[in-house]
């Protein structure tokens, strides 16, 4: 079989295969620590993700950038290996090891071989439990942060992000970049490191899931052996649920460019109401789609006011929101942000058959696609677990998606969207916009 004729087949048989094929099981360590595992022995490896609730919403008050400064500093050296001294150690081991934070979760990922795999566990083990936090690695990545913040003070997309943010969350920790500001970051040291990790590093708030070359008793032992020694509570509370604050408005945020960047969003639907899935499908046929979108459909291919719009059903841990966003000249941002108000109403008349039916087909097909690796499928059950997800979920997505109804989404658009209650960011000079 030649190459070309191959790749129609292999894409056929990941979309006929539903994500339920995907058997998840739920593991209990001997330690009592529960954990979600896909068992895959085609590939001597595991992907193992473990998640730390709570992330950089837990910064102490005035320390906004603590626990992003402190991740990112956690492959900086732990125990007696420095900075060199830890990478050239995972690399020996061909493994792979990350850390990251959202405004959720703290996360690792690390990709171990099988012939190896409690070597690798012992690293990760180590950066959690006893990092080193040295001063000068400490310097070095606080460094980074502020080149970081100084290039979001200095590009539009990202001030839009930080506005838009703050005017729809105000005050929760989601209404701040987690990076902290130029004031906030510049005076963290070794013993705000060692802070920010009490607050968020700790039994009580970890997930784990893993996929690959183990099996659930070996996964009980290895998930032990990482997090025995870290401390049963972390020592900052679990972050309020996010009061969606804007009830509609428009900022414009001034900046000497031929074009305005324009972001906007609305409250949106937790993935447990029982309109979620109709939103979900409604979102495509209005913005989600790419170029089948009712918004890139008037705004970009009838008119040209824009290279793209999109939207999207932003779901946190604890906030739910609909945005949206594009870049338009600035003779043409006045008239580009009309219409998306236009098309969020219009949503309401109703949508097609045709519109409907296109939407279902790619929302279930493009799904088992994105079970595709261990890495891909370990992260989707920590990210399953963090917002809440069933573990049948898998089984029962696609079923629910197919279930929506043209009746449905007319309902949830009259329900839902609301053109009058779009908070709505422009930074640039945008020309004629009404107040």
């Amino acid at each position: 079989m030649s190459f070309l004729r191959a790749i129609p087949l292999l894409l056929a048989s990941l979309i006929v295969q539903p994500a339920a094929a995907t058997e998840i099981q739920e593991v209990t360590s001997p330690g009592g620590i529960k954990a979600w595992l896909v068992e895959d022995h085609t590939i001597p490896f595991t992907a193992l993700n473990l998640a730390f609730r709570g992330g950089a919403s837990l910064d102490a008050p005035g320390k906004r950038g603590a626990i992003n400064l402190m991740t990112h500093t956690l492959e900086e050296g732990a125990g007696d290996m420095d900075a060199t001294a830890y990478a050239s150690a995972i690399e020996a081991l061909g493994a792979r090891i990350s850390f990251d934070v959202g405004d959720d979760a703290l996360t690792v990922a690390g990709r171990l071989l099988s012939e190896n795999r409690d070597e690798g566990a012992d690293l990760i083990a180590a950066a959690l439990t006893a990092p080193r936090f040295d001063d000068d690695a400490v310097a070095r990545v606080r460094g980074q942060v502020q080149a970081i913040i100084r290039a979001e003070d200095s590009e539009p997309n990202a001030i839009a992000q930080k506005a838009l943010a703050k005017a729809i969350w105000g005050a929760h920790p989601y209404g701040s970049s987690l990076n902290g500001t130029a004031e906030s970051v510049a005076p963290l040291g070794r013993e705000d490191m060692v802070e920010a990790q009490n607050r968020v590093i700790a039994r009580d708030r970890v997930i784990v899931g893993a996929a690959g070359d183990i099996t659930p008793e070996q996964l009980g032992v290895l998930v032990d052996r990482i997090l025995a020694d870290l401390p049963e509570t972390g020592t900052a509370p679990l972050p309020q649920p996010a009061e969606f604050q804007s009830q509609g408005g428009t900022e414009v945020i001034d900046w000497d460019s031929p074009q305005t960047v324009i972001s906007f969003a609305q409250p949106g639907l937790s993935m447990d109401d029982p309109d979620y899935f109709a939103a979900f499908v409604a979102d495509h046929i209005l913005g989600g789609g790419g170029f089948s979108s009712r918004l890139m459909e008037e705004i970009r291919e009838k008119r040209g006011l824009t290279y793209g719009v999109s939207t999207a059903l932003s779901n946190a841990v604890n906030g739910a929101s609909w945005v949206g966003g594009m870049a338009s000249s600035n003779t043409s941002a006045a008239e580009a942000t009309e219409l998306v108000k236009q098309e969020w109403g219009r949503m309401a008349e109703g949508v097609t058959e045709k519109e409907l039916t296109d939407a279902k087909t790619y929302l279930t097909g493009e799904y088992p696609l994105r079970w595709d690796g261990n890495s891909k499928i370990a992260s989707i059950l920590v990210g399953m677990q963090l917002i809440g997800l069933p573990i049948d979920y898998p089984d029962t997505r696609n079923s629910r998606i197919e279930a929506v109804t043209a009746e449905d989404v007319a309902r949830v658009a009259r329900d839902r969207l609301n053109p009058d209650a779009l908070q709505l960011v422009l930074v640039g000079r945008p020309e004629g916009l009404a107040n």
